[in-house]
């Protein structure tokens, strides 16, 4: 199988043994994006829709770097920190997928850091 790591120069170095996407074949998996800077802190803090965009700009990102856009994604998992910011975290969702949305599912987690209120994992097809 033909297996590439996918980690934009922009992104931090990862604390952890994380790669930010893999690809594998022609299928993109891309970690679970936080709203993080390069110098790990937290963006958007109290602010989901500012939280939700920049998880996304991430997720394109590492997507547009492994040589695919937004229309290859399929699947997110999303992970919220509490239900009550569904509606904002889902208005800057359908921002970024208006049209043949993908396959998702949404649950409440705790995250990697408490300011965090959203957390999403992505996989790709590139034609």
């Amino acid at each position: 199988m033909n297996r590439k790591i996918i980690q934009p120069a922009s992104f931090p170095k990862p604390k952890v043994k994380s790669s930010a996407g893999v690809l594998a074949g022609n299928t993109l998996y891309v970690s679970g994006m936080l709203a993080m800077d390069a110098e790990g802190k937290v963006v958007g803090i109290g602010d989901v829709e500012a939280q939700t965009r920049h998880v996304l700009e991430s997720i394109r990102t590492v997507v547009e770097e492994a040589g695919g856009q937004m229309s290859n994604v399929v699947h997110n998992a999303i992970f919220l920190k509490d239900f009550a910011v569904y509606a904002g975290m889902n208005k800057v969702y359908a921002e970024y997928f208006p049209d043949a949305p993908p396959a998702r599912y949404c649950v409440r987690a705790d995250l990697f850091k408490d300011e965090c209120l959203v957390e999403i994992s992505t996989i790709a097809v590139l034609d």
